[in-house]
């Protein structure tokens, strides 16, 4: 994952000015058909149901991972083909923290459940 302009000002401005940056007590998962950038942007799904979700996570090392499933509610109309996931700071609107495309896009459609299993999403540090 890649993480957004404002999640980097932050970390920045915390580390290096000695400001402080309040981390979200909740973190939620939003997703795209259109990719998000740096800038935020991109294309989130709206309507038929669809909400972002609460994620959780647990770090080791350099590595933080979604330590349960994230499961959103089932669609009521289309959503399209979702190509991408951004993490959020608030359930709605809120600051884009971190973005990456799908391994594999999808698409949902009426009735279907979109599910992102234990372990599948990694936010790597280098």
């Amino acid at each position: 994952m890649s993480f957004s302009n404002y999640l980097e000002t932050e970390l920045l401005d915390h580390v290096f000015a000695n400001n402080a940056y309040t981390s979200p007590t909740t973190v939620y998962v939003g997703l795209f058909t259109a990719a998000p950038s740096e800038a935020g942007g991109g294309t989130e799904v709206s309507g038929g149901s669809y909400a972002r979700q609460s994620g959780s996570f647990s770090v080791s090392g350099n590595t933080a991972t979604t330590s349960a499933a994230i499961e959103y509610p089932t669609a009521t109309a289309s959503w399209g083909t979702i190509t991408s996931i951004g993490i959020y700071d608030a359930s709605t609107a809120g600051n884009l923290l971190a973005y990456a495309n799908l391994s594999s896009s999808k698409t949902i459609a009426s009735g279907d459940v979109f599910r992102i299993p234990t372990g599948d999403i990694d936010i790597t540090l280098d």
